[in-house]
């Protein structure tokens, strides 16, 4: 992991420089590039530190456990993301801080934190959380497919491709990776929750998504859209499914540190702090593929996809039904981009069982798989061609082109394995 550190880079914590005090809420600063600040010769911890008031530790990407391991309250840790794009740090600041900062040059905003959620659709009269579907359950002496897989074609596909070797984030609740069907294509996990560890999934909503993803070939249980492919655990959303997006913006920083090209986004919320774009983009510039569930909010007019679905830099991913039809909770809107099963959707469960379960939640996995198929097929190419081919090769289920409902279509990894040539570009997509 990345060592704590302070605005001087060379030691632990950022020592109050004025007097100050009041009660602190969670905020996400942006500075301006370092080239266009008044204070060029300094690095914006360095800025920070002239004008807060509190004892900080900055922390950088996947040491956010290590803070909490050593005893560090929430309010006691700022997170530092170092990208050019995205000269951002979030951490908790009083009233009178946060007025300094607005009033200082080498600030581009200071915005509030907010809470995004998982969009999992909860069954009549069962509240979030653990499901406890006990029907429908694959054998343990043989293994399934489960409807959604075959319906976008991934076994068709893994002739050309299973996704070995690509490399899937999955910004959710964790994924229990001692499940005998994830095991062999778990690699690693950080948690940006603190007083959850990375390992662990209390929630279920994670590993479900994961399962979707990659789920391995071995002889029970259910199988993935890419069953080769590796999968880390990111874990953004605490065990009551909520989180926040300064979480989020530390988490996609984390991806980008270690070169994960496809992260995989089931959640979301009617709007974010702009951070949180200027983060999708300098992930996406990098050579990242975001891919984001458009929303839970259905055929409602407002607020339609939601963020980080909605972000020109995001595939957004709406949900349909084993009959190719949109699901009735499913946003819809120009922004969606692809469309894929979400509705009962079998998958795994930490503990070792599985569930069915809907949301765009359950649509944007089968999109992740997809692209790790993709990938795979075509190691070469890059996160725009990648991008370019999921929606070339998609199966149109409205009118001809792109619509509010199933963007491009629905997603095919039998075509977006065995396609040869390049796709070409494509209006509206980057």
């Amino acid at each position: 992991m990345a060592a704590a550190k302070r605005s001087s880079r060379s030691g632990q914590k950022s020592k109050a420089r004025k007097a100050g005090g009041g009660e602190r809420r969670s905020v996400i600063v942006t500075f301006k590039p370092k080239d266009k600040r008044p204070d060029g010769d300094k690095d914006k911890l360095e800025v920070l530190s002239d004008v807060i008031s509190s004892d900080v530790t900055f922390l950088t990407a996947g040491a956010v456990e290590q803070g909490a391991a050593i005893g560090l309250e929430m309010e006691a840790m700022a997170y530092d993301v170092n990208e050019y794009e995205a000269p951002i740090v979030t951490l908790s600041l009083t009233d009178s801080e946060i007025e300094a900062l607005e009033k200082n040059g080498n600030v581009a905003a200071v915005e509030d934190d907010g809470l995004m959620y998982a969009l999992e659709v909860a069954a009549p009269g069962v509240a979030f959380g653990p499901p406890l579907t006990v029907e429908d359950q694959p054998s343990p002496l043989a293994e399934t497919i489960p409807v959604g897989i075959n319906q976008i074609k991934a076994p068709l596909a893994w002739d050309c491709s299973r996704g070995k070797g690509i490399r899937v984030a999955v910004l959710d609740t964790g994924i229990d990776g001692t499940h005998p069907d994830l095991a062999p294509n778990y690699r690693g996990a950080t948690s940006f929750v603190v007083g959850e560890p990375a390992a662990d999934d209390g929630n279920g909503h994670g590993t479900h998504c994961a399962g979707t993803i990659a789920a391995a070939i071995n002889d029970s249980g259910v199988v993935g859209v890419a069953p080769a492919a590796s999968l880390y655990a990111v874990k953004v959303l605490s065990a009551s499914g909520s989180g926040n997006w300064s979480w989020l913006i530390a988490g996609i920083d984390w991806c980008i540190q270690r070169g994960i090209k496809i992260l995989s986004m089931s959640l979301g919320g009617p709007s974010a702090p702009s951070a949180l774009e200027a983060m999708c983009d300098a992930a996406w510039n990098k050579g990242h593929l975001l891919i984001a569930a458009a929303g839970n909010t259905g055929a409602t007019s407002s607020p339609g996809v939601g963020v980080p679905g909605k972000y020109a830099n995001v595939v957004a991913v709406s949900a349909i039904d084993s009959a190719n039809t949109i699901a009735a909770f499913s946003s819809r809107g120009p922004e969606v981009e692809l469309s894929a099963p979400g509705v009962q959707v079998l998958s795994t469960q930490p503990g070792g069982g599985h569930a069915k379960l809907s949301g765009t939640s359950m649509a944007c996995p089968h999109v992740s798989g997809v692209a790790a198929v993709a990938w795979g097929a075509h190691r070469f190419s890059d996160n725009i061609t990648i991008r370019r081919l999921l929606a070339r090769t998609s199966d149109n289920l409205g009118v001809f082109g792109r619509d509010d409902l199933f963007g491009y279509g629905r997603v095919d990894a039998a075509q977006a394995a065995s396609t040869l040539a390049p796709p070409t570009p494509i209006p509206g997509i980057p």
